[in-house]
């Protein structure tokens, strides 16, 4: 019986985190509710608490999820990729690609990047995120500096830079973009990090 349940709710949560993102896309996090969730997935908000015990346990649960989808192995494995070259050329693509930029809706991802300055839990788990990003770039780049495919004095730091370039993209295309494709500032942006890559800048 208890194999029985715990099947189930292995089923049940990931529903549940996904209805609850589609609200907040549709909603917003001021509009979210449980009882919003629960109407999406067609089912008591007592279900909901049943798994979760209570919205910050729900939250915090999406949380990791958003960032389990940004360690997404489609998105960052490029093993099949022999030519070293190549392989350096399919990371920068990607992470400064449009598809990337929204693995998350930016909605959803930058509501709970204003919370993370009000609550320590969601601070935590967005620090060890970028963390996870940067000490994941660090390693490439250690990688294809040996292999003479970039040039950087200083790994950890170039990392920092190219972090913070595939974050202002979305400030850019929110703000300063005048109706200009993502595209255009995201190659604007690729170029600045191939140029922080190769000692050109920095």
């Amino acid at each position: 019986m208890a194999r029985r349940k715990n099947q189930n709710a292995e089923l049940r949560r990931p529903e549940i985190l996904e209805a609850y993102y589609r609200v907040l896309v549709e909603e917003g996090l001021e509009g979210t509710s449980i009882g919003k969730i629960a109407r999406h997935l067609g089912i008591h908000p007592s279900l909901i608490l049943h798994y979760f015990n209570n919205k910050e346990t729900l939250r915090l649960a999406l949380i990791e999820l958003m960032i389990d989808k940004f360690k997404s192995q489609h998105l960052l494995k490029f093993d099949h990729i022999e030519d070293d070259a190549e392989r350096f050329y399919a990371l920068i693509d990607t992470i400064f690609s449009y598809k990337w930029s929204r693995t998350v809706d930016p909605g959803v991802h930058f509501g709970f990047y204003y919370q993370s300055f009000r609550d320590a839990n969601v601070a935590t788990l967005f620090r060890e995120m970028f963390q996870w990003l940067r000490n994941y770039l660090h390693d490439q780049f250690m990688i294809f500096n040996k292999k003479g495919i970039i040039q950087v004095d200083d790994a950890r730091k170039a990392a920092d830079f190219v972090v913070t370039l595939m974050e202002g993209l979305e400030f850019h295309a929110q703000f300063l973009g005048h109706d200009q494709p993502f595209e255009a500032f995201a190659e604007t942006a690729r170029q600045t990090a191939l140029a922080v890559l190769n000692k050109r800048l920095l």
